[in-house]
């Protein structure tokens, strides 16, 4: 029981504590954030010199970072700990990429002396001599840009160097992000009836089906239950994901855990087509048989998708699997195709990320309401829907003049 005294009698400050049970002293404070915060000693001394430290270092973090004299990683590290919206997948996203990238290079530069041409510098070496993509700059960009704001709007410094540095160097590596191709329909019916067909791929047929009925992204397909999925009114509801985090005891391993889709969107329903039907009823049917997953992660189990482990899939585990597949069907089919005298129908190196980028490619090219193709695919801001996935090829354009052609009057 806390008190206002302790064992020897002394008048103990506010916010100062005394447990009679342990002998133990304790302090109150709140820090920048209004957040309760709690120090411990096993004596009053001990106690009251940890106090004069925590404010002396409170306010000569204040001054120092007012001072101009803090470096950038200060100024990220108060940014980042403003931004409790953030969902946990994004916030992790960002940590990662301000470590591995930023903080042992720029970071440790002071505020006050990062001009443009610096950052200009900095991009520019990490896509000609770190050979990072344009869309991976754009999420440096993304955490930087925001981060010297915060200095800007405390006025730390009059501007923010990193403005049009990102634009400059997206310029001048061809002005756009890495194209991500979609499976032609030769391509995607080739890759799903070898699967389907062959005897050590077979397995991954349930999950290929699903990822490409419905666009789901990885993360939503490895997670998805049974108490997930209506069989009877035919629908999927979206409602979290699967993603692996680097564990809590700061190790080199990853566990996967759940969290909340990456946009509100991102929760919805989407009704099942009937190849995905009867890809989950047969599942369904076979799991009754043989037995549900029962592996708990974060609370949630009876999870659809699992390895010879009874465990959800690891995402890189897929794309290994993929990569395997596309391999053998290529040999195997450049052998045929070479037999029987025809071109040999190739299919492309790819990610599981492409089977949401095929279905919303498909969906595309037979669907002219792009709300309704938004609300599928769980974007955040239509402009996804429209530039990224609304895929046109050679294929497309032909068939949508034919189709022009016969629905016009003038000719």
């Amino acid at each position: 029981m806390a008190c206002r005294k302790d064992g020897k009698g002394r008048v103990l400050r506010k916010g100062e504590n005394y447990r009679k049970t342990d002998g133990r002293y304790s302090y109150v404070y709140h820090d920048a954030l209004g957040k309760k915060r709690t120090i411990y000693a096993k004596s009053l001394t001990t106690l009251r010199q940890k106090e004069e430290t925590l404010v002396k270092d409170q306010l000569d973090g204040i001054n120092f970072y007012i001072a101009g004299k803090a470096d950038v990683n200060f100024l990220f590290d108060r940014y980042i700990a403003t931004k409790s919206e953030l969902r946990s997948t994004t916030y992790s996203n960002y940590t990662y990429m301000w470590n591995h990238f930023i903080r042992d290079t720029l970071g440790k530069r002071k505020i006050k002396d990062v001009k443009y041409s610096e950052i200009l510098y900095f991009y520019n070496n990490l896509v000609t001599n770190q050979g990072m993509a344009i869309n991976t700059l754009e999420t440096i960009n993304t955490i930087l840009r925001p981060t010297f704001q915060l200095a800007v709007r405390d006025d730390i410094i009059r501007k923010n160097p990193v403005d049009g540095a990102y634009c400059e160097i997206k310029k001048r590596n061809g002005g756009s992000r890495k194209t991500r191709r979609a499976l032609t329909v030769e391509q995607q019916r080739a890759f799903m009836d070898y699967v389907a067909k062959n005897p050590f791929f077979y397995h991954w047929y349930p999950l290929f089906a699903f990822l490409l009925g419905t666009g789901c992204r990885i993360g939503e397909a490895i997670g998805i239950r049974w108490d997930d999925v209506d069989l009877e009114k035919r629908v999927i509801n979206i409602n979290h994901s699967l993603t692996y985090y680097k564990r809590a005891d700061d190790s080199y391993r990853s566990e996967l855990r759940v969290s909340l889709p990456k946009t509100e969107a991102g929760i919805r329903l989407i009704p099942m087509m009937q190849p995905v039907y009867e890809v989950l009823k047969d599942e369904y049917d076979r799991q009754k048989e043989e037995g549900f997953c029962v592996e708990t992660i974060d609370g949630m189990t009876n999870f659809i998708f699992t390895n010879r482990f009874g465990s959800p899939h690891n995402p890189a585990a897929i794309n290994r699997a993929i990569k395997r597949i596309v391999d053998a069907h290529n040999a195997e089919e450049e052998v045929a195709a070479k037999k029987e005298k025809r071109e040999p129908v190739i299919i492309p190196k790819f990610s599981c990320h492409i089977f949401r980028h095929t279905f919303a490619s498909r969906f595309c090219e037979n669907e002219t309401n792009i709300k309704v193709i938004q609300e599928v695919m769980g974007h955040a801001d239509v402009s996804t829907t429209m530039n990224i996935y609304a895929e046109v090829n050679d294929e497309v354009t032909k068939t949508a003049i034919e189709n022009l052609a016969k629905n016009m009057d003038v000719f």
